[in-house]
């Protein structure tokens, strides 16, 4: 019988066949490209056009969506008249401001599609954290609504202006009170807004409400010296740094700006006299800045007021009022260290307290004023605007609510059906209200209680201004067009007061013109280049309080006592996800936590001693009582978290978030109280098994190779000594090698990477920005739970447990030795593909997928990969990642890029990989190409510096270098070179191309 089979010599011959011709007819005007054919499984799989479509950044169906629903329309690329700033394939960048933060935003064609730290901005010196790096995907959200609404119905903004004007009358004439709700506003244009709106209502009243509120700060400050301000921290000029429970590095008011400070003190390579600073840090929970410490000391949140005011009392020598640790002798000693170090540096010394307690915070008043440190490390006089709200002022508005007296209120960046502690109270209140008002971009959980819902531009496409420091004035404006039909909230109350403005745009420009422009001799179009204005900085004083505590000692005393019972429990912000506004990011979502690594949860961290001797196991989904709320969540075993305690993280159990963020995790707003005027976390809570099992979504307990010698660490007094210590290079002769392959030569470039374990704090925000850079997909819950994240950069995570003069690694053999697991300290390091010189992926590749350039970078040849992971299995880094499916186009997986309009913010000049192929960081090619480029076209060669890939651009701690190593004057070089440097698991002989620097810590004389 006469075989069907058909056989061709070459794929050539496929292209001629019938088979093929018929079907190219349909969809291309030209045949297909050979290279084309790999990306399909044979002759009758669909034609992959459309994804070649999308991966280039013009998904059909998203172009179809802004023609309709854009206004006005924007034309896609090839333009009648192309706009003289746009050039095919270059990128723009407009510079903005996020959170008070100077910006740059990438642009494509229009697109935004990645946003860069300012390097000339005076908060955040050119880094951004994870929450920065993935707001651009906020803007292509599919959740968001796309007009106004009136009463649940799509309405016109014309009949919505009209409503609302009516009501606002109605109102005015009841002689019931306006209330506008937001959270802290320091924008100079819309403070102007709300002051023109209260002119045309006399009745308004603004109330600005933190879902994490700063309130005690003020407060303290207000009762110690006069001024209720946040106070401006110089953490890079305190020789010692003492905190109590204030996260700073990760969460606490400003983390990108205190980390650039904080590692100017502890960057070993600029101190040419060997001084760094020392931080001794108290805390319940393990957070990321007490992974940072030299020092940490786990305590109850029940011991953090006595352990304040011994620390008073041995500064100052007067009574601490009977507060006492002894039943936690190792607080009691690290205090009385830490009076004795703080009192040696007096002037340049620093306490600060996470606690939002106005006696708390008066006690850390007195203490600072007693050690020199206002007008120092210190400064009221230059203060921060970032957070202004008032608890109070909040609480009486609910009174006010309850009791009919507020005719109207409007919901301004504010959420507090969702944040506040009493959201029920808040839901049962604004039913008395005749106006209800949201400016939210969704119908979230506030905007769900409102009548009318009139949706705010997102910032990219807004104009605005923001001042979040003294003297320091930043501009927003916009990228694109509004996306959907949404409006500008000033514009909308300047609308509604009936204040004649052509558009919200001459209206922010008038008002700069006027004041801050004036003030500084500048003209409009100076600003819009420059992204800010920088007045001259006030006069620092040195402020001294006298002010009577003993108050705040009784009132710390009496609140420690009522905690010290049951349960006590932590509620802090998740560094990722931070109060819950960017809970629909899936970015931020899939972002490990940088000490438990979990992804898509939060949880209940438990010391796994304690855990013990409770009887629950490692992700046991247990009930957290307190007095009126209670919430089930899995159980995380987390070294370092005192003992009698649980922590539970803010920002996750979102109802109305949207697809990605709804029903994550539990709510833990509700656990806080209302005690001393403020918003305070002294809760106490019973933990109950339920007898369910949840597996969390963890990262890096698959990609580990603990018990090996990838950790380097060495003491400042050995550092001092050697500073080779600890990093084995004192020149001992290694054991003798045998290559298998010819040295690699390069004669260009040779790009390399330096990673300083000693600045890196583990924050993840080049995590982000890799992801974002990269168009490395968000794969979900599930997957990550299979151990299939594709993050192309991760943090590893190592724990080392004291006991004696030993150090130990294993967490199971220690708690069956009978230790508490709370006195671990932690190292992290950033680890992603390594780019070896000798690396063994290459050499199993069985179709040369991945090959060795001869500038030093490991290539991946997509088309080419078949998807045999022998190069995963044959790394030692285990840095490769397998595209189990086309995660970025595939709708099973619970992320929305693989919507088709949220596909308009990827990398044009990075491809998106498809399903069975491995990927793996390249070193950001696209950016040394586009250097290199750039260099050739201004006709230099290209210096150091020229070239940044975006970790390393993000990177709040400056922890990552690249650069060339053919280049001696690099600083990559230089960094390499250091006696610090070594390379992880150099004696495989791998030759990789990052090396990494021994971590320091400053134990300080009485514990070196």
């Amino acid at each position: 019988m006469e075989s069907t089979k058909k056989y061709w010599k070459g794929l050539e011959e496929v292209q001629k066949t019938p088979e093929f011709v018929e079907r190219n007819k349909h969809e291309f005007a030209e045949p297909l490209p050979v290279e084309e054919l790999l990306e399909g499984t044979g002759l009758n799989s669909p034609t992959p056009r459309r994804d070649f479509l999308k991966a280039m950044g013009f998904g059909l169906g998203a172009v179809s969506l802004a023609a309709c629903n854009v206004a006005p329309v924007v034309k896609s690329v090839p333009y009648l008249i192309k706009p003289e700033e746009v050039t095919p394939g270059v990128p723009n960048y407009y510079v903005s401001s996020y959170k008070g933060g100077s910006i740059l935003v990438k642009t494509r064609e229009g697109r935004p599609i990645k946003i860069e730290g300012n390097p000339k901005c005076l908060i955040n010196n050119g880094g951004l954290n994870a929450q920065a790096q993935a707001a651009v995907l906020d803007l292509y959200d599919i959740s968001k609504l796309k007009g106004p609404v009136v009463n649940g119905v799509d309405k016109s903004w014309e009949d919505l202006d009209t409503y609302v004007k009516q009501a606002l009358s109605k109102v005015q004439a009841s002689g019931k009170s306006i209330v506008l709700v937001s959270n802290t506003v320091n924008s100079p244009s819309t403070k102007a807004a709300i002051a023109d709106f209260s002119a045309t209502y006399p009745a308004t009243k603004h109330i600005m409400v933190d879902p994490v509120s700063y309130s005690g700060i003020l407060k303290a400050n207000q009762t110690s010296f006069g001024k209720a301000v946040l106070p401006q921290y110089h953490f890079e000029k305190a020789n010692v740094i003492v905190s109590f429970g204030a996260d700073f590095l990760g969460s606490w008011i400003s983390p990108v700006q205190f980390t650039k400070q904080y590692v100017k003190n502890r960057n070993l390579a600029s101190l040419e006299d060997k001084k760094m600073s020392r931080h001794i840090h108290f805390e319940t929970g393990m957070s990321l800045t007490g992974t940072k410490a030299d020092s940490r000391i786990p305590v109850k949140l029940s011991e953090e007021g006595p352990a304040l005011l011994n620390l008073y009392s041995a500064i100052t020598g007067f009574s601490n009022g009977g507060a006492s640790l002894s039943d936690n002798n190792a607080a009691d000693a690290a205090v009385k260290l830490a009076a004795k170090e703080l009192l040696a540096a007096k002037g340049a010394a620093l306490v600060v307290s996470g606690s939002n307690d106005p006696a708390t915070q008066s006690i850390v008043n007195v203490i600072n004023s007693a050690l020199g440190s206002y007008g120092s490390t210190i400064d009221l006089d230059n203060p921060s605007y970032q957070y202004m709200g008032d608890d109070a002022a909040f609480a009486m508005l609910l009174s006010d609510m309850k009791a009919g007296r507020v005719g109207a209120v409007m919901f301004l960046n504010s959420n507090p059906a969702y944040f506040s502690a009493t959201s029920k109270d808040f839901a049962e209140s604004i039913k008395k209200v005749d106006l209800t008002i949201s400016f939210a971009d969704r119908v979230d959980e506030t905007a769900a209680l409102c009548q009318v819902v009139a949706p705010n531009h997102n910032f990219l496409e807004a104009w605005g201004d923001e001042n979040a420091v003294e003297g320091y004035y930043t501009i927003v404006q916009p990228t694109i067009n509004p996306i959907y039909n949404t409006r500008q909230a000033e514009l909308s109350m300047l609308n509604w007061a009936n204040t004649p403005v052509q558009d919200y745009y001459t209206y922010v420009r008038g008002n700069w013109e006027k004041t801050v422009l004036a003030a500084a001799g500048l003209k409009w179009d100076d600003i819009l280049q420059s992204g800010f204005v920088s007045m001259a900085a006030k006069p620092i004083t040195t402020n001294v309080t006298t002010t009577d505590i003993s108050n705040a000692v009784s009132t710390i005393i009496k609140q420690s006592k009522a905690l010290d019972k049951d349960i006590q429990l932590q509620v802090y912000q998740s560094v990722a996800i931070g109060s819950g506004e960017q809970a629909n990011n899936p970015l931020l979502q899939e972002t490990p936590d940088p000490v438990s690594k979990v992804t898509w949860d939060n949880y209940v961290a438990i010391n796994p001693k304690y855990a013990q001797k409770l009887g629950i196991a490692q992700f046991d989904i247990v009930t957290v009582k307190g007095a009126n709320y209670s919430i089930d969540l899995p159980v995380l075993h987390q070294p370092g978290q005192a003992q009698g305690t649980v922590s539970v993280a803010l920002g996750y159990g979102r109802k109305n978030a949207g697809k990605v963020g709804d029903n994550v995790g539990q709510n833990a707003y509700p656990f806080l109280s209302f005690v001393n005027g403020t918003l305070q976390n002294n809760t106490t809570v019973t933990v109950t098994k339920t007898g369910g099992y949840e597996e969390l979504a963890q990262t890096q307990t698959h990609h580990t190779y603990e018990g090996r010698g990838i950790i380097r660490e060495a003491t400042f007094a050995e550092y001092k000594k050697d500073p080779a210590h600890g990093s084995g290079n004192h020149g001992e002769k290694k054991h003798e090698s045998y290559d298998l392959w010819k040295k690699y030569d390069h004669p260009g470039h040779n790009w390399v990477m330096a990673i300083d374990l000693n600045a890196c704090t583990g924050c993840g925000a080049c995590i982000v920005a890799c992801s974002a850079e990269n168009n490395v997909p968000v794969v979900g819950k599930d997957e990550v739970r299979r151990r299939r994240e594709m993050h192309w950069i991760r943090i590893d995570r190592y724990y080392t447990f004291e006991d004696g003069d030993k150090k130990l690694t294993d967490e199971d053999s220690i708690v069956e030795m009978g230790g508490n697991m709370e006195n671990v300290s932690v190292v992290h390091q950033p680890m992603m593909c390594q780019h070896c010189d000798h690396a063994p992926c290459e050499t199993v590749c069985p179709v040369l997928a991945t090959v060795h350039s001869n500038e030093g970078i490991n290539h991946m040849a997509y088309n080419r990969c078949v998807g045999t992971r022998y190069c995963a299995n044959n790394c030692p880094y285990k840095v490769r990642r397998f595209n189990w499916f086309n995660y970025w186009n595939d709708s099973r997986f619970d992320n929305y890029l693989n919507n088709e309009f949220t596909q308009l913010v990827l990398n044009p000049d990075v491809t998106t990989r498809f399903r069975g192929v491995m990927e793996k960081c390249s070193m950001c090619l696209q950016r040394i190409q586009a250097g290199k480029l750039q260099a050739k076209i201004d006709k230099r060669v290209l210096v150091d510096g020229d070239i940044k890939v975006a970790c390393q651009q993000t990177c709040p701690a400056n922890a990552i270098v690249f650069g060339d190593a053919n280049d001696p004057n690099s600083e990559v070089s230089k960094a390499l070179t250091n006696e610090r440097a070594y390379y992880v698991l150099e004696e495989l002989n791998v030759q990789p191309g990052v090396g990494y620097m021994t971590k320091i810590t400053n134990k300080g004389l009485q514990e070196a």
